[in-house]
């Protein structure tokens, strides 16, 4: 039998409901005893200031509160939906939580990482404020857009889950020859992650080198890829999808090389701006064949219906086992491979 290090509950804010939902249907089947999400709410005042009320006792447990930055449904910016966790965070704490983990999916600021002139490094910030000025005891999160954001953490602990957890095994079904299939990142930062997924598949290698315009936001100027694509299937992997900017351009010089289908794999498909129009168009054309991503970040059913290009795969099961193992006192390094 095992051990709890203290009572389990989940909690999420607003904008995480739809993923927390998810999380507490794959934890049910793991416990006996009684597991469903804490009832609370986010109340929004007139001047736009956020209170949360949490409506059930948590004095002891074990607390894991999920929330999704990136799903502006509800017409909330990332600004406030990281200020949503913290006044849940907060909440908790008064009620006398044992532990407090926060899910976030999709970390916040995780691509304001470094300092390139006279700019802040923001996702340092969002750690010290979760660990510090919030009190938070673990971070769990998906594909960090630079790993070395884990460093910026001093007490808290932190796990990077790895979206090909999820997405390898889909994939596999998916290829049917190895051998004319090829693996390529949107560029050279994302190399590490292109060959975890072409070592996992036995596939080839192909990369992409960008050049971006720093002076403007998601501009990239021009594209150039390394290896033969002739008559290849080729997925394109990458941690996020945002505006789509250079993904499109990526896809777009494949299969001018000769590619013979272009595959688009993301963990966190976030399609902001012109996004959806990017990748309708190109799969109206033929020249892109689907983008696969995960339920890491919020799609409507609407979306997934209107955009048959996208195939959405769940990784509510993953985070569900990682929070059952770390609330059972079970190892999850093998989940983090």
């Amino acid at each position: 039998m095992v051990s709890q290090r203290a009572p389990l509950s989940i909690l999420t804010c607003q904008s995480g409901r739809f993923f927390a939902k998810k999380i507490e249907k794959e934890l049910i089947k793991k416990y006996t005893a009684d597991v469903h999400l804490i009832p609370s709410s986010q109340v929004i005042f007139a001047n736009t200031e956020i209170k949360t009320v949490i409506d059930e006792s948590i004095r002891g447990r074990d607390v894991y509160i999920i929330q999704d930055v990136e799903n502006h449904t509800e017409d909330m910016s990332v600004d406030e939906n990281l200020r949503s966790i913290y006044t849940t965070i907060d909440a908790c704490r008064r009620c006398g939580a044992e532990r407090l983990t926060a899910i976030l999916p999709s970390y916040p600021y995780a691509r304001q990482d470094k300092q390139d002139g006279r700019d802040g490094i923001t996702a340092a910030r969002v750690a010290w404020e979760l660990e510090g000025e919030m009190g938070v005891d673990h971070v769990i999160t998906i594909d960090l857009h630079n790993s070395a954001i884990q460093g910026f953490f001093r007490k808290a602990n932190i796990d990077n889950l790895r979206g090909g957890t999820v997405l390898v095994p889909y994939l596999k079904k998916l290829i049917k020859n190895r051998e004319e299939t090829l693996i390529m990142p949107t560029d050279l930062g994302g190399a590490k992650r292109a060959n975890y997924y072409a070592q996992s598949l036995g596939t080839g290698i192909a990369f992409t080198y960008k050049k971006r315009d720093y002076s403007k936001p998601n501009c990239v100027e021009e594209i150039a890829i390394m290896g033969d694509l002739k008559d290849k299937d080729v997925y394109i992997v990458d941690d996020m999808i945002c505006t789509g900017g250079t993904l499109s351009k990526a896809i777009i010089e494949a299969k001018k090389l000769g590619a013979k289908s272009v595959t688009a794999v993301c963990t966190l498909a976030l399609f902001n701006g012109p996004a959806i129009e990017r990748f309708s168009d190109l799969y109206k054309k033929g020249v892109l064949k689907s983008v696969i991503g995960t339920d890491a970040t919020y799609h409507s059913k609407e979306f997934l219906k209107e955009n048959i290009w996208f195939k959405e795969i769940s990784v509510a099961g993953y985070f569900s086992e990682v929070i059952y193992r770390i609330n059972t006192r079970q190892s999850i390094g093998d989940l983090l491979k």
